[in-house]
């Protein structure tokens, strides 16, 4: 017969060698959970009154936090009577395991760490990365954060930014705007050139220097292009590109030059 007495006795006495531990273990977990958090804020509060880089912050923030956190559960096991060199042993070659299998996390994170040395882009700037556009939101330790005009956010992991190409638009302070108008064979090349010009030099986003470029682009099948540009600075880029095409659309319309569509002429002959 089992002796319930025996165990009974057993399980006070492991309740009562390790029942103390476990309980003041899991209250300095607590309570270290709760002034990392505190810490974290702080650190964040203490790195915007230094006007650290926006783009630095969360990313240091982050691994205090991390840091910290690991620097905690190893102490708590410690306190709960776990015996650490034996664990320690144990969590090497648990994390060369886990490392291997996390080959791709990892490589975020060296990701992360270029992209924040190199600065090819920071938060706030306009980017195209990944086939996504968007304003970069946050720079995270694993990932980059954008928000797409349209209020969308778009989570792209580090590494894969860190080793393929990008686009910034917003690390120059002008940009060039690019418009081709079609007019009809037959209309007056030079009069609707004119009109371009002066509806450029009406808007006083348009920059002098460089000066606006209008010319004759290609001959195409149904239209004779007209090719312009012009330079703005680039947080005006949008709204002198679509301002400049309402005005093209109604100053055409009201001068009598007219904006082809593509046709196409069908003969028939009738053969006896």
């Amino acid at each position: 017969m089992v002796d319930l007495d025996k165990y009974g006795q057993q399980l006070i006495d492991m309740v009562l060698a390790y029942g103390p531990k476990l309980i003041t273990a899991i209250v300095v977990l607590v309570i270290g959970l709760w002034v990392i958090r505190w810490i974290s804020k702080f650190f964040l509060k203490f790195l915007e009154k230094r006007n650290i880089d926006a783009s630095l912050r969360p990313f240091l923030k982050t691994l205090i936090s991390t840091l910290l956190k690991a620097m905690l559960i190893i102490s708590v096991m410690g306190m709960a009577g776990i015996e650490m060199t034996s664990f320690i042993a144990i969590l090497g070659a648990a994390g060369l395991a886990i490392g291997l299998a996390l080959s791709g996390t990892l490589q975020n994170f060296a990701g992360g760490v270029m992209i924040l040395l190199f600065k090819p882009y920071k938060v706030g700037d306009y980017v195209d990365l990944q086939g996504y556009s968007g304003t970069v939101s946050e720079i995270q330790i694993f990932n980059t954060i954008l928000k797409t005009p349209d209020n969308k956010v778009i989570i792209i992991p580090n590494s894969g930014i860190s080793t393929s190409s990008m686009v910034n638009y917003s690390s120059e302070p002008t940009r060039r705007v690019d418009w081709s108008f079609g007019i009809a064979y037959g209309d007056n090349l030079e009069h609707a050139k004119g009109i371009i010009r002066k509806l450029l030099e009406k808007d006083s986003r348009v920059l002098t220097d460089p000066g606006v470029f209008v010319a004759l682009g290609s001959l195409a099948d149904s239209s004779v292009n007209i090719t312009v540009r012009a330079w703005v600075k680039a947080p005006d880029y949008w709204d002198v590109f679509f301002q400049l095409n309402e005005n093209v659309y109604y100053t055409f319309n009201a001068e009598g030059i007219s904006i082809p569509f593509p046709q196409m002429d069908v003969h028939v002959h009738n053969q006896k």
